[in-house]
């Protein structure tokens, strides 16, 4: 069940740069460290109801459901839209300013767990990557699925600080030219675009 092999595999997934690392890192840039927790914390809490489908099997019914995949692929294509929009806009949610000042930690946690939950994919990932790290014994497989989800969810919130922490002990560097704010700025603008752009052509 908890093997070497679950953990490896699952720490490749959480490093790579995803939607969840973009915005952690938008937001250790543009508030601080403690925000960028905050923002770490939220996209952690976004994987719990794809984990939740995968384990009960509704995964295999959004999978099977063209209309309910298309329902929440476009409102998450919305959503990230709107954060393009956010680093694009001056004094926006996720724009670099050195006057910018810290928000509500559980608003930057909302939104970063809407970042997850609004991706479809998410539950037919873990449908495909919790199962083959199972005993095989159908009595414990709930019980198993849990507490791989766990170690995964808490990995990825371990991993989030990390970058998080690492864009905040850059901030004050960055925040001293304007010109790399407004390239940071277009940056996470046109990564956002481009990944509600790569959402937008998902199939279930």
């Amino acid at each position: 069940m908890l093997s070497m092999q679950f953990l490896l595999t699952a720490f490749v997934v959480v490093v790579a740069p995803g939607t969840g690392v973009i915005y952690t890192l938008a937001i250790g840039l543009g508030q601080g460290r403690w925000p960028s927790i905050w923002a770490a914390l939220g996209c952690t809490f976004g994987i719990v109801p794809h984990l939740l489908a995968a384990t009960l099997g509704l995964a295999a019914v959004l999978h099977t459901s063209a209309v309910l995949f298309n329902v929440v692929k476009f409102a998450g294509v919305a959503y990230l839209l709107y954060l393009a929009w956010q680093a694009l806009k001056s004094g926006g949610a996720l724009a670099v300013s050195p006057e910018k000042t810290a928000e509500n930690g559980f608003r930057i946690a909302r939104r970063g767990a809407l970042i997850n939950i609004l991706n479809p994919k998410l539950s037919i990932f873990f449908l495909a990557l919790l199962p083959p790290f199972l005993s095989g014994n159908p009595a414990t497989a709930t019980l198993e699925m849990t507490m791989l989800g766990a170690v995964f969810m808490a990995m990825t919130f371990g991993v989030f600080v990390l970058y998080g922490v690492f864009a905040a002990a850059a901030r004050t560097w960055l925040l001293s030219s304007e010109r790399v704010m407004i390239w940071l700025n277009r940056t996470f603008a046109g990564i956002f675009a481009a990944l509600a752009g790569r959402l937008a052509l998902e199939r279930a």
